[in-house]
């Protein structure tokens, strides 16, 4: 593996960046949701990635001999596992993306008149 450097995560950052613009300038769906599957994939997805990084954060800050054993440092890796928690619990947003799918992948059928009469 390369040696991963702050420019190389910045790169990853910028990445997203590009994406969120390109996102706003109304590609097609389908498009968008094969560009944004990957990030949202179940168990290799950001949300899954980045609470695994805070905990291992959490672990490398916790585990250091020079890290100061204090109730503060405590509170600090308690809430990187709290948001290692929290981005976990959003998983869950790959079934968006089945849905989101499966809208697009039927024709929505449009015959005038109210619900009631279709």
């Amino acid at each position: 593996m390369p040696a991963l450097t702050p420019d190389t995560i910045h790169a990853a950052a910028e990445t997203l960046a590009d994406l969120t613009d390109y996102l706003r300038e109304d590609p097609d769906p389908a498009v968008a949701l094969a560009l944004v599957e990957p990030l949202l994939d179940e168990y290799t997805g950001i949300p899954v990635q980045l609470a695994d990084t805070l905990r291992a954060l959490a672990r490398t800050v916790k585990e250091h001999p020079a890290t100061p054993r204090t109730t503060d440092v405590d509170l600090l890796i308690e809430e990187l596992r709290t948001a290692a928690r929290e981005q976990a619990d959003q998983h869950t947003l790959h079934y968006v993306l089945d849905d989101l799918r499966a809208l697009y992948a039927t024709p929505q059928a449009r015959t005038p008149g109210c619900g009631r009469c279709q």
